[in-house]
């Protein structure tokens, strides 16, 4: 296999966690963002992905897009450690949680937005850190309202092993963290941060650990 992705982008992030809690060794194609006017641009990486996003996982020359979707894929191939619970309900709880973040918040706080805001809609930098820590709050505020006092909470998102809504929720947590997004009223959800971040699959995939980070 062989990871395309970014240090920075918080995709690609929770594809790195997921590689690392199954024990999974990959290439990596690092992908600049930012660098060249968007090395995603490319027409040899859009030729991987129409859609010019990362991460991209080629696996054996069949290219797969979108974090949850590889995530789920390599549940299903490398079923130990399961990201998901047993029982649909428990499953779609989980599930549930990671769309949240990766379906409501997250787009709205992504590369491609925020570069708008400012070069589209001629947003001051203010005026862009309101609109994130806005979402932030928002999305955050559901997440922490949806942990509490739901008997399936452990000390994860889902009892005591991390799976895909802690996947998905430690990379949010991060860029909030580097936006200065007051964190004080998740108590929960910090909680459950702190608890992924002592497990070393999350810390191995965190930005400063990754070969491009700068």
């Amino acid at each position: 296999m062989r990871l395309y992705d970014y240090f920075r982008s918080s995709a690609s992030f929770r594809v790195r966690i997921g590689l690392n809690l199954k024990g999974i060794e990959v290439e990596r194609s690092p992908v600049h963002l930012i660098k060249e006017g968007g090395q995603q641009f490319a027409s040899a990486f859009t030729a991987l992905n129409p859609q010019q996003l990362v991460p991209v996982l080629d696996v054996d020359g069949a290219m797969l897009t979108q974090s949850l979707a590889i995530l789920e894929y390599l549940d299903e191939t490398h079923p130990e450690p399961p990201f998901l619970p047993e029982g649909a309900l428990g499953r779609a709880r989980v599930r549930a949680l990671a769309l949240s973040i990766a379906c409501d918040l997250h787009p709205l706080n992504n590369l491609r937005v925020l570069k708008y805001l400012k070069d589209g809609l001629d947003r001051s930098e203010d005026e862009r850190n309101a609109w994130y820590r806005h979402w932030v709050a928002v999305g955050l505020g559901a997440f922490e309202a949806l942990l509490a006092g739901h008997p399936d909470r452990g000390r994860f998102c889902h009892g005591d092993r991390p799976g895909l809504a802690d996947i998905t929720l430690v990379p949010q947590i991060f860029n909030a963290k580097r936006l200065d997004c007051p964190l004080g009223d998740y108590p929960l959800t910090m909680g459950i941060f702190e608890a992924c971040m002592a497990e070393e699959a999350f810390d191995k995939a965190q930005p400063a650990n990754q070969p491009d980070a700068e």
